[in-house]
């Protein structure tokens, strides 16, 4: 670049003797508009130059190329970050349903054993119960027995107390009784 601006330069300081030269249009003359446009472009580049602006942009770009590189790496991080934490949460996610598929199972074998577990103590009540209801079928029928007995006898002591009064006189009558004495004297003895 500073080969061009110095040969441009070069052009400019030979411009008059060019000039001077075979058509007699003077080239330098401050009226000419290409000359005043030439200087002022030459001027603009050499304050570009002295003020170093094409470095200073060169190392604005830099830095802006330097920021997106390091943003470009913070997002791939990122990516990788993320991309590990879904991984993560699959995982977890996988570790979850299967705990959760052998809970159920779990549950669910627990469930037959405790319906097993009522249909046995159930058929143990109902045995329970049908010796029980036995029992008392038993019980009521020997109180029933002993009902049926205990009236028969009264019934024939009736008929025989009656019987008895109707045959006997006074006389057997104190006979038998002072034998039942010695009869029940002798068996409490």
């Amino acid at each position: 670049m500073r080969t061009a601006l110095t040969l441009t330069l070069a052009m400019v300081l030979a411009g008059p003797a060019l000039a001077a030269g075979e058509s007699g249009y003077d080239f330098t003359s401050l009226f000419n508009t290409d000359f005043v446009v030439l200087i002022g472009f030459l001027l603009f580049l050499s304050i570009l130059f002295y003020f170093n602006v094409p470095s200073m942009l060169g190392g604005m770009l830099d830095q802006r190329a330097e920021g997106i590189k390091s943003e470009l790496d913070e997002a791939r991080a990122l990516r990788e970050e993320a991309q590990t934490l879904l991984a993560s949460y699959e995982r977890k996610q996988r570790e979850v349903a299967e705990q959760s598929e052998r809970i159920v199972a779990q549950a669910r074998a627990d469930a037959q054993t405790a319906a097993d577990q009522a249909k046995l103590d159930l058929e143990a009540s109902i045995q329970r119960r049908l010796q029980a209801a036995e029992e008392q079928i038993g019980s009521a029928e020997a109180k029933a027995v002993r009902a049926v007995r205990d009236r028969a006898v009264e019934v024939a002591i009736s008929a025989a107390g009656e019987l008895i009064q109707g045959q006997l006189a006074a006389a057997d009558a104190n006979a038998l009784i002072d034998q039942s004495i010695t009869e029940v004297k002798a068996r409490l003895n």
